[in-house]
């Protein structure tokens, strides 16, 4: 049993140790394209680990994460923006003057963005878990409309439609990949953890797991500010990352391409998560090429854009007909090794 553990451990240093290799070398080595990619990769493999923690682990069907990232992203950014920059951009009306004072390093703006964000999914709790299943998305559906049409109809404290430009750019991989691989290893530990057990009871029966004395209430409402919580400090990293934000970029298309992503790689697993991510946002880019004349020698073929969403949605729709669980189902990575080992 010892030799198991420690095997186990060994495995995660060396892949916590590669991981911050690639995060230096990427950053020292790659182009501006690529690490622009890897960018946006480690930013939604916060996110899709995050929400796989309510969705997955949990079971609960929650269609919240755009309004928790729309959150995250405009704390940050009326944080990170000094007040003659804020002032310059409110063309609609002028911002109320509290707004003009917020001011905080990048560190101090992501730690607020997801305290807010958490914050805000403590108050919704009380509401939103006295449904289950499908009414339970309907109500956050709705929840993240509403943060959306908040930005729009208060210009005073988000510029409204023209949503904040001009935004300091921190988010390099040593931040984005770096806070990718923490919020990896916490959901992992939770997910380990007595309370991830509850998750998981909670996931597989929520009427036996009462029967036998968890507080779901308190167990899904963990879940939930802790999914917050990451995709809060997600958004402030996609803030930071694309330097501007709008309300139509928290749409529900958002939560759309994150379900894609955690149903693709398998509910419940956070490997499956981040293969999923790699997959969807990576995969997006690397099929670009579709989209560009091609010359096959004795045929060429002009321009399709578009054509890359076509092969990549067929892709997908092969990929679950033959993975009906996904790529790792509820498996995690340890799973495969020790899986490797038995036999």
């Amino acid at each position: 049993m010892n030799l198991v553990i420690k095997k186990d451990q060994w495995i995660n240093l060396a892949i916590i140790a590669t991981t911050l290799w690639f995060i230096w070398f990427a950053q020292t080595h790659l182009d501006d394209y690529s690490i622009r990619i890897l960018n946006n990769i480690a930013i939604f493999i916060i996110l899709a680990v995050s929400y796989n923690l309510i969705n997955g682990v949990t079971g609960q069907f929650s269609l919240e994460p755009n309004g928790f990232v729309a959150v995250g992203a405009y704390v940050a950014a009326l944080l990170l923006l000094d007040g003659d920059a804020k002032e310059y951009q409110y063309d609609i009306t002028a911002p109320y003057p509290w707004v003009l004072t917020l001011q905080a390093n990048f560190l101090w703006a992501i730690f607020f963005a997801g305290l807010f964000s958490s914050l805000l999914a403590l108050a919704l709790s009380f509401p939103v878990f006295r449904v289950r299943g499908d009414y339970l998305a309907i109500v956050t559906l709705g929840f993240g409309f509403i943060i959306r049409i908040l930005a729009i109809n208060n210009p005073e404290i988000t510029n409204g439609s023209l949503g904040l430009n001009d935004i300091p750019e921190f988010s390099n991989l040593y931040w984005t990949g770096g806070t990718a691989l923490v919020a990896v290893i916490v959901i992992l530990n939770i997910v380990n953890s007595k309370f991830g057990r509850a998750m998981k009871a909670v996931r597989d029966d929520e009427d036996a797991a009462i029967a036998m004395g968890v507080n779901t209430f308190k167990v899904k409402t963990l879940a939930f500010c802790t999914s917050a919580f990451l995709e809060g400090v997600g958004g402030a990293l996609l803030a930071a990352l694309l330097t501007s934000i709008s309300p139509d970029l928290f749409t529900f298309f958002f939560t759309f391409q994150l379900l894609i992503i955690i149903v693709l790689g398998g509910l419940g697993s956070t490997t499956g998560a981040i293969i999923g991510t790699i997959l969807v946002i990576g995969g997006s880019e690397w099929m670009r090429f579709l989209d560009e004349p091609m010359n096959f020698g004795f045929v060429e073929t002009p321009a399709m854009p578009g054509m890359r969403m076509v092969v990549f949605s067929i892709i997908l729709i092969f990929v679950m007909l033959f993975a009906r669980e996904g790529i790792m189902g509820k498996r995690e990575l340890k799973d495969l090794f020790k899986k490797r080992g038995d036999s």
